[in-house]
């Protein structure tokens, strides 16, 4: 039910060209499990973490594609970063953990409670990266809140699944890459009468295979974090339950922010953490999952983002500025110029060379000082293009535009569209307005020095958020969460029809960003974001309201909790029957 391309443009309110296209809502429901630290406190901790972790040269929070598999910290520990342990409680208060006088080998303790590992299992796919990326951001979480735990990830369509759902993955690849037919299935896939035959006919035809490929890790607790891994997987791992007489939790995480796949929603999990309250009300309408199942915690994502956001605070106060101006330093940054972020995902997709040469010519024309930071992933062909880019033929390549300016004008008069003849009123006061600050051509007396740095994959993205001051990206929700995280602005340039099209309205009702497709509307509203510092300030804490930096751990913390409480249970209900056996 949600609009995916109408009011979705950049707009204008009088005389000041506003950052959003929706009005901002007055209030987002929140959820928060754990209370955090003071914040004078907490930043002080964190900046102490951030800069332990700088001196460290195995980063806990630094795992590749390959790198997920079963890992057990009492075998090989993993470095922790100085004072994390304090930011987060390292258990939850409501578990009753009493430490008897020895310990076991397998337990942790810490204070005067007894932190019992757990062995999880995370049900996921690689069907985009968000899905991995949550898994992973949770995995440490688990490390951190109960040390010695071992997890696993399994793909059980890929490894288990007959035809066709063994090649979900592979037809995602394709299909990401072709939007017309991607939105094609989606949209029919998004049925109850395609929902109702996938559930019957993948339980017939695959449940035995899974359920022994299941019960083969002796999970405590299961975690779906993909829509495909739920009705299936959930049926296998309650017949595993009563096989082996114990209560197996299964927990699902949706990955989705703004608009999700009706195969995510069952009611019959333990819990169901949503990220959104759209995403809540779509679990109750399409899933008919009960209130006392959901919980709107926010979207998991990298502890490096828990750990900055809380050293970082508001990124308009001086405390928050002093931080952002190091963190630039540290990055080899100009601490002096406005800092602007593109990216377009792990592989550098996304049209990035056309944004930046636009972005580059806009800033040098309006006479704004900038630093263009490019994540390129592992497009190693335009990190070089950029480095070898001559810059003065893009403003000369951009000055040809100029031509249509007069042509413009005449638009509003033949142009039926009311949303372009708007576009177009947008252009002409911005060029107005220009022209009044600057010469005839409508470029300002001085040109901006702009700098552009093209960079490669890189693992520290949470500094980089820090130093920029927007984000232009495509409308991935990992991405969205983790700028909303430290109250980055975003301009969205585009998004995958179906799951991310909820995504944008996300941003816009939230009030901290826009979407436009157009390469020149691009550039112009960000230009006039960086023009107007009041503008940003109150996108940024927009931002900040939406954001969710200790998802992961409050997420990890409730289902240890639940966990936690059915393993005591069955260990209680194993002893009463030993003791009705006994003579």
């Amino acid at each position: 039910g949600t609009s995916e391309k109408n009011s979705i443009v950049c707009n204008n309110s009088g005389n000041t060209t506003t950052a959003f296209c929706s009005p901002a809502k007055s209030s987002l429901r929140k959820t928060s499990f754990v209370s955090s630290p003071p914040r004078t406190e907490a930043r002080a901790v964190a900046a102490v973490a951030v800069a332990s972790s700088k001196t460290t040269t195995t980063d806990a929070d630094s795992f590749s594609r390959n790198d997920f598999k079963q890992h057990d910290e009492s075998t090989n520990p993993m470095p922790k970063r100085a004072g994390l342990e304090i930011l987060r409680p390292a258990v939850d208060s409501h578990i009753d953990h009493k430490v008897p006088q020895a310990a076991s080998n397998n337990d942790s303790v810490v204070g005067e409670k007894q932190v019992k590992p757990l062995k999880v299992l995370f049900l996921s796919s690689d069907t985009g990266g968000g899905h991995r990326a949550s898994a992973e951001s949770l995995a440490k979480q688990f490390l951190s809140h109960y040390p010695g735990t071992t997890y696993d990830l399994l793909d059980i369509w890929t490894e288990e699944g007959c035809l066709p759902y063994r090649i979900i993955a592979p037809a995602y690849k394709h299909l990401s890459k072709h939007p017309a037919q991607w939105r094609m299935l989606y949209h029919a896939s998004n049925t109850r009468p395609y929902e109702w035959f996938v559930d019957k006919h993948s339980t017939f035809t695959c449940e035995k295979k899974i359920r022994k490929r299941i019960k083969s890790y002796n999970p405590d607790v299961v975690v779906s974090v993909h829509p495909a891994m739920n009705y299936c997987p959930l049926r296998s791992v309650k017949k595993i339950g009563e096989e082996l007489g114990k209560h197996i939790p299964f927990f699902t995480v949706v990955t989705d922010y703004g608009s999700g796949h009706c195969t995510w929603f069952q009611p019959e999990v333990e819990k169901m953490f949503v990220a959104s309250d759209r995403i809540r009300k779509l679990a109750k309408k399409r899933g008919n999952v009960p209130d006392e199942n959901l919980i709107e915690s926010g979207l998991p994502i990298r502890k490096d983002f828990d750990t900055q956001a809380t050293a970082l605070g508001d990124r308009m106060t001086e405390e928050g500025k002093s931080y952002q101006l190091s963190i630039r330093k540290d990055l080899g940054i100009d601490p002096n110029k406005k800092t602007i972020l593109v990216m377009g995902g792990g592989e550098g997709a996304g049209g990035l060379k056309d944004i930046v040469d636009e972005l580059y010519a806009s800033f040098t024309k309006r006479g704004i000082d900038a630093t263009i930071v490019v994540v390129c992933g592992r497009n190693e062909k335009l990190v070089k293009h950029l480095k070898n880019r001559d810059w003065d033929d893009v403003i000369a390549q951009s000055e040809k535009t100029k031509k249509r300016n007069r042509a413009l004008g005449l638009v509003k008069k033949v142009m039926p569209s009311r949303r372009v003849r708007n576009r177009v009123n947008v252009y002409l006061e911005r060029k107005n307005r220009s022209k009044v600050n600057g010469n005839d051509e409508g470029q300002p007396a001085n040109t901006g020095d702009v700098e552009v740095k093209g960079l490669g994959f890189v693992t520290n993205m949470a500094e980089y958020m820090v130093a920029a001051d927007i984000l232009v990206t495509k409308a991935g929700p990992g991405t969205i969460a983790e700028a909303a995280a430290v109250g980055l602005p975003v301009m969205l340039t585009s998004f995958l029809p179906g799951q991310e099209a909820g995504n944008v309205d996300v941003v816009l009702d939230g009030g901290f960003g826009a979407y436009c497709e157009d390469l020149e509307g691009i550039s112009d509203e960000v230009s006039s974001w960086l023009m107007d510092d009041s503008l940003l300030a109150n996108m940024s804490r927009a931002a900040t309201k939406e954001g969710h930096p200790h998802a992961a751990s409050d997420i990890v913390l409730e289902i240890g909790k639940i966990t936690h409480r059915y393993m005591e249970q069955d260990k209680s209900k194993q002893g009463q029957s030993i003791n009705g056996d006994a003579p």
